[in-house]
């Protein structure tokens, strides 16, 4: 008996069996029946390759229907998918293949030689390369498959790790459940719906609130490997797509692309934005085209979705991360758990069915991130209006004390980013003799803008307050940035001699 994600492409082959679920490889289409079909066969080499319930497979691989068949024959093994990200170093890579302790490893071809030494040095017991004879043996499954309920973990997904080593976030199947149903509900996900992934799988952001609440719905997926603009535009065009997800430099590089005023974009209804902010003239851009953003605040251990803002509150309710989900519950606390008064800022705190249970190994960190009656310490900062909405305003380790004031970053960003030719911006406290820090920004311009320390000050002078107002602007070709498009502070603060915080 399956109550968990075991269960989709069963139902689906069912309910939907020459539906498509996903269009790849400049066109070739794979239906419901398909995608369940792979996955038996999956499930079958799996479970022949001696992995058990609760056992950890990982997958390194970029987009693709091997991505999707993985997860879901591990839900219906009742083992534990670990995505791995690409892009990691291969000591990265080892720290989460160890700490997972994976019992199998399924890849890309094109990740071989850089896997060798890590699979040998630890003895991974089942290794299977995607491609031909990657699904390979009987095509319905033994029968030794075991029942898995909502409570039941389904994947370790790694954070971002932007401060010392990544942790696995141990994610149920019903936290996956959960959050697919709040994007359905709140995003008004129909089963005709056309979704471009155009983000990497192995982010929670673009499996948990993209391609999962898509497949429950019984849409349709158009997975890229990776993105490239010009061709988002023709794939848009083409394939007649309603749905895309991506972080703000994604529509930057979109909007300002020289085919974006030729291509036809009517066929899109769903813009969902996470990361950061995105910048007004952005907004603007797509606004022109009849266009409007749902941006959101989320976080892994969230599954990752918090909150949304509407489409239609883009605008008058700009710089906002929008309303909680559905089924999810957002609080602001003093950091004692007293409830901060409205408008006061102070720290996040979430709760609902997609909040996981802890991290993978780290009894005391796991106990440290809940409040005694369960609710998830976020570690950011923000505050709710009168109507509910929530704000950022940085995360409790990046805010900057300046003569005894305190400093959001993220108040900061909003408004530089209103400045023309300001394309992207973060604020970090640097060392001040007179007032212990004060605020840096790091921004990123557009080619022909002409934007300095003075423009900067002069634009924010009475916007916010003097203290708040950048010492130093620094202008940079690109900001780091982690996979799900957050900017990594941590690594802007030692580059440019920011002092712990006493806060981290």
């Amino acid at each position: 008996m399956h109550d968990g994600l075991g269960s989709w492409l069963q139902s689906r082959r069912v309910t939907s069996p020459e539906k498509t679920a996903l269009i790849v490889d400049d066109g070739r289409r794979v239906s419901y029946r398909e995608l369940a079909d792979d996955g038996d066969r999956l499930t079958t080499l799996l479970e022949e390759g001696g992995i058990r319930p609760g056992d950890r497979v990982a997958y390194l691989g970029e987009n693709s229907p091997e991505f999707l068949v993985s997860l879901f024959a591990c839900a219906r093994l009742g083992a534990v998918f670990v995505p791995v990200n690409t892009r990691l170093a291969p000591p990265e890579m080892l720290h989460v293949l160890g700490d997972s302790r994976a019992r199998a490893l399924i890849h890309d071809p094109e990740f071989a030689e850089r896997l060798a030494p890590l699979v040998s040095a630890l003895g991974i017991p089942l290794v299977v390369e995607t491609g031909a004879g990657a699904t390979g043996g009987s095509p319905v499954p033994s029968g030794a498959i075991a029942g898995t309920g909502l409570d039941d973990p389904v994947a370790i997904v790694y954070t971002s790790g932007t401060t010392g080593r990544a942790k696995g976030a141990v994610l149920t199947h019903g936290n996956l459940t959960w959050a697919s149903i709040n994007s359905i509900v709140d995003y008004d996900l129909v089963s005709t719906d056309v979704a471009l992934m155009i983000s990497p799988l192995f982010h929670v952001a673009a499996l948990g609130m993209g391609a999962l609440p898509i497949l429950l719905k019984g849409g349709t997926l158009v997975l890229e490997k990776r993105f490239d603009a010009a061709r988002a535009l023709q794939l848009i065009e083409r394939h007649g797509v309603t749905m895309l997800s991506g972080v703000p430099t994604t529509f930057q590089l979109m909007a300002d692309d020289p085919a974006w005023a030729a291509t036809d974009l009517s066929s899109l209804t769903k813009l969902t934005c996470g990361g950061s902010a995105v910048p007004t003239r952005i907004l603007r851009a797509f606004e022109n085209r009849g266009l409007s953003f749902s941006q959101g605040y989320g976080m892994t251990e969230a599954a990752p979705g918090v909150t949304a803002l509407p489409a239609g509150r883009t605008l008058d309710k700009q710089g906002s991360v929008g309303v909680p989900h559905f089924f999810t519950r957002v609080r602001i606390t003093d950091g004692g758990g007293t409830a901060a008064t409205p408008g006061a800022v102070g720290e996040i705190e979430i709760a609902g069915p997609n909040v996981f249970p802890g991290y993978l190994g780290l009894p005391d960190s796991s106990r440290a991130a809940f409040t005694d009656d369960g609710w998830f310490r976020t570690g950011d900062l923000g505050h709710l209006d009168a109507d509910g909405f929530l704000f950022l305003s940085g995360r409790l380790k990046d805010l900057i004390i300046s003569g005894g004031e305190n400093i959001y970053p993220a108040e900061i960003e909003n408004a530089l980013s209103g400045i023309p030719g300001i394309t992207a911006a973060a604020v970090i406290g640097v060392p001040d003799d007179r007032w212990g820090e004060v605020p840096l920004a790091v921004v990123t311009v557009a080619d022909d803008a002409d934007v300095d320390t003075e423009v900067v000050r002069a634009h924010l002078d009475g916007r916010v307050a003097r203290y708040k107002i950048p010492k130093r602007v620094v202008v940079v070709d690109e900001l780091p940035r982690t996979a799900s498009g957050k900017v990594r502070t941590a690594e802007l603060r030692i580059r440019y001699g920011a002092p712990a915080s006493p806060l981290s």
